[in-house]
């Protein structure tokens, strides 16, 4: 039931290093987080370890059963929800011999496995997929009952090592509420990729992928995050201590370089009053050349050696301190009312979405969640304020405002375009082409991303080009409305995004089931929805 990796290497079909000499161990019945930065190879190295990825370098001992848990991207959109279990097969054969076609085919087939549809039921009861007929295609399933589909397949199949990646991805509060309790109970070992951080917490073990390598902290998520900050903090003081030993290794350098120009000015004026023999002269000139000559050689050795030790430790401090990005608060003033939602509703398949009529005023600096399960149609809410939808009963009354939907695709990116180009698109304030590659350096893109399309960046990248580019903007928007913000997010960019959303003054309007997040942005007031299609 261990999981043992070894010098595991990975490199990309067009011969891209995504990794090297990866190793690590988790014992029988730990859990364990894998964390790190969005494009350091997580998922990857995931699916090496699972098997479905062949490494380039290295190996991996499984000693037990396992099962893989995947992000489902419409990959498995042909399939139906049997044959994505991988109980297709046994329950058809299963089906046959209690029909009478006793073939040795159909036992082979079976494997003894005579409990599979009793099962498949209790799975589905925990997973509260009862709904579901198994012969469904995937591609008519909601995200969320899609990632339920997955995890029910943990208890059919009843794995020794179970290998999870994103698993809380499209679930709503209830479900992830289940996928938790399921976490504290099991005795699998778990390896689990998230950037869900109440998930993380509920593990004793995180690995931290870098560039670097694998870094193991005994501890959980809020312990990992204590035990990073003691390394920035220490490394801020090795940064300070370069930089100082550098000021001072700089101003020796001058000094003995104003010595040896007033020893070398005596010497030539002794040599020319004679007061020296021209032989004594001239020797004393060559060795005060040499010595000026060695000293050089040595403070230069000195100085590239500081400044190389100073940009070392610059890049570890940028890559793990937590960019700081104010945001200022828009002209309106606050409390003035922006939409009247008058017993609205919306039809669906001929019926009203809601159980009842959607009552809500939304005002100036509100800071507003939206909750509800899937389907409860928090989405076609967040339409109707935006004005992208018109209800089917009542009215909308808005005044104007303006907003930015920043949803889980950061569809305002337009990925056609380089990411200087996107900055310059948004670049109302006509700052110089200099100050928008200092921002963007500043927003951690160095000059390599600056003609890189964005269709390339992480959902964590994207996010950092739309703040920025906010920053260029003459005014930032009224209303700043997250539509599952976190989903795709590295939990390095969520600190990004909810220090700024912190200090965003303006109107917000969230819809997250991630219980974290929204407990430390400062929401104010929460609007429920219940939906006659929940799922």
């Amino acid at each position: 039931m261990s999981i043992i990796a070894q010098s595991i290497s990975y490199t990309h079909p067009d011969r891209e290093v995504l990794f090297q000499h990866i190793s690590f161990s988790i014992s029988a019945g730990q859990k364990a987080a894998l964390v790190g930065n969005n494009g350091t190879g997580k998922s990857t190295l995931l699916q090496v370890v699972a098997g479905l990825l062949p490494a380039s370098g290295g190996g991996v001992q499984l000693s037990g059963r396992h099962y893989y848990v995947p992000q489902h991207l419409g990959q498995y959109n042909g399939q139906t929800v049997a044959q994505v279990l991988g109980v297709a097969d046994q329950l058809q054969a299963l089906h046959a011999i209690l029909n009478g076609h006793a073939s040795e085919q159909h036992f082979v087939t079976l494997n003894d496995e005579w409990d599979m549809e009793e099962r498949v039921q209790a799975a589905f009861t925990y997973w509260q997929l009862q709904h579901l007929d198994l012969n469904q295609s995937m591609d008519t399933l909601s995200g969320g009952e899609k990632t339920k589909v997955f995890l029910a397949g943990i208890l059919i199949h009843q794995p020794q090592i179970v290998l999870l990646d994103e698993p809380s991805n499209h679930l709503d509060g209830p479900a992830r509420q289940l996928l938790y309790q399921w976490i504290t109970r099991t005795k699998s070992t778990v390896l689990v990729v998230s950037h869900d951080i109440t998930l993380l917490n509920q593990l004793d073990m995180t690995l931290e992928l870098t560039r670097q390598g694998v870094t193991l902290y005994g501890g959980n998520y809020d312990f990992y995050r204590e035990q990073r900050d003691g390394q920035l903090t220490a490394l801020q003081a090795q940064l300070d201590d370069k930089q100082k030993a550098l000021k001072q290794a700089k101003q020796k350098a001058r000094d003995l370089a104003e010595q040896r120009q007033r020893q070398e000015a005596r010497g030539r004026a002794a040599g020319k009053s004679q007061s020296l023999p021209r032989i004594v002269a001239g020797n004393l000139q060559r060795q005060a050349e040499q010595s000026t000559a060695k000293l050089k050689a040595v403070q230069g050795e000195k100085l590239d050696g500081l400044s190389s030790d100073l940009q070392h430790l610059r890049t570890q401090v940028q890559e793990q301190q937590t960019l700081k990005i104010d945001l200022r608060r828009s002209d309106l003033h606050r409390g003035k009312l922006l939409v009247d939602l008058q017993a609205v509703n919306v039809t669906f398949n001929g019926q009203p979405l809601w159980a009842e009529v959607v009552n809500f005023q939304l005002r100036s600096c509100d800071r507003v969640r939206v909750a509800g399960r899937n389907g409860s149609g928090k989405t076609t809410l967040l339409r109707l304020l935006m004005g992208q939808q018109a209800p089917d009963e009542g009215q909308v009354v808005t005044a104007p405002f303006t907003y930015l939907y920043l949803d889980q695709e950061y569809s305002a990116i337009d990925n056609q375009l380089t990411v200087l180009a996107q900055l310059q698109h948004h670049n109302q304030r006509h700052l110089p082409e200099h100050d928008l590659k200092m921002l963007l350096h500043y927003h951690q893109f160095n000059a390599a991303y600056w003609k890189r399309p964005c269709a390339a960046l992480s959902g964590g990248e994207k996010l950092k080009l739309l703040l920025c580019c906010m920053a260029v903007s003459n005014h930032l928007p009224d209303v700043l409305i997250l539509d599952e913000p976190t989903n795709n997010l590295d939990v390095q960019s969520q600190e990004v995004l909810t220090a700024a959303i912190r200090s965003f003054e303006g109107t917000l309007l969230v819809i997250s089931h991630d219980e974290y997040f929204v407990g430390r942005i400062g929401m104010e007031r929460e609007v429920v929805l219940a939906g006659h299609y929940c799922t």
